[in-house]
């Protein structure tokens, strides 16, 4: 993990805007710390140039040009450098964290406008840069989700503020399964200012860069009435099913009812760490009563400081995305192994000296 300059980010000035372009595109755009690094150092810049109005933020085209064979904004961040990291010291596991909400809370506060274009996958990482955004673009191409139960993470980055202000159950649901959303679905939740054909995006970028001042009116005019939101017909199974404040509360409202999508949640979550569950749910119940992000990203620090060492994240990479067998072995292997004690050890408050600050601006 390197903090070295890197074009892995495309800083670029265009007329008064600021331009960050994800470029790293065989790895659906994963971020890196240099990459984050470079993001805080322009935006930094851009903050105090009275001549930059604005910031974009979306991702390179795809090595062949195409913007239909590119697979979208960012997957995430680096997780086979963050485990490969916690496999020993973790020291550069927990720099990168460190990083990394820097710059989500840097977005977070930024005053002047920024334009995020969740086109094609924006999860993990992609969430932490887009959410922030005071406008946020979702296409038909748009799949959103925070999947890091799977790999026995939890969802960060912000993720503990974003999820726990949706409506009803729906950030426990999306918590605890990573269940995917389209651009509709993320317009209608509010993870989305405006939906649009991904085609009419370039049309789009020109404009912001030619008239920077007129955003609101060039995004109005541009978005288009996305199609029905598949989540709202589904929100009272989501409030119903996932209204308990436990994991094991959850299996049991699924189990009882019986019906197909219940089937299929309570197989979704018995593939996910029963570890990373736990603190998930608790991170979505906490971020509900947090009244400052970077209280929020305090807390979730702590909580990757220490995750990012334990069995069940070194075990979900290696499993889903180094050997591939998909079959990670968790440890606990049950939710009832899982002990209260275990998820307060990790979410306990760092070391005086050692806990996450925001960016001194």
């Amino acid at each position: 993990m390197t903090g070295l300059p890197t074009d892995e980010v495309l800083v670029s000035i265009e007329g008064k805007v600021g331009r960050l372009r994800l470029n790293r595109p065989k790895a659906i755009h994963a971020l890196t710390l240099g990459m984050c690094e470079a993001m805080t150092e322009a935006l930094l810049a851009w903050r105090a140039d009275p001549a930059i109005e604005l910031v974009m933020i979306d991702h390179a085209p795809s090595p062949d040009g195409d913007p239909k064979t590119s697979r979208g904004f960012c997957a995430g961040g680096d997780v086979r450098a963050i485990c490969e990291s916690g496999r020993g010291d973790g020291v550069a596991a927990r720099h990168f964290f460190f990083t990394e909400y820097r710059l989500n809370h840097l977005l977070f506060v930024y005053a002047k406008p920024i334009v995020a274009f969740m086109d094609g996958i924006t999860m993990g990482g992609g969430v932490g840069i887009s959410q922030p955004a005071r406008y946020r673009i979702a296409t038909e191409r748009t799949r959103f989700a925070m999947p890091e139960t799977g790999i026995g993470l939890f969802p960060d980055v912000g993720g503990g503020w974003y999820l726990s202000r949706l409506p009803g159950r729906v950030g426990a649901y999306l918590a605890l399964t990573g269940g995917r959303l389209d651009g509709a679905e993320c317009q209608a939740l509010g993870l989305a200012t405006h939906f649009m054909a991904s085609e009419k995006l370039d049309e789009l970028k020109a404009g912001l860069i030619a008239a920077p001042g007129d955003a609101q009116a060039l995004l109005e005019r541009a978005a288009e009435t996305p199609p029905p939101a598949a989540i709202e017909a589904r929100r009272g199974d989501v409030d119903r099913l996932f209204a308990s404040e436990t994991c094991e509360g959850v299996l049991a409202a699924l189990a009882a009812d019986g019906s197909e999508w219940a089937r299929e949640q309570r197989a979704i979550l018995a593939t996910k760490s029963p570890q990373a569950c736990k603190v998930s749910l608790r991170i979505v119940l906490d971020g509900a009563d947090t009244a400052f992000f970077a209280e929020e990203m305090a807390r979730e620090y702590a909580v990757a400081a220490r995750v990012c060492q334990r069995n069940d994240f070194i075990e979900g990479v290696r499993a889903l995305l180094v050997d591939k067998d998909n079959a990670p072995r968790w440890d606990p292997q049950t939710l009832e192994g899982v002990s209260d004690h275990m998820i307060d050890q990790i979410f306990a408050p760092m070391e005086a000296g050692e806990e996450w600050t925001p960016l001194a601006l």
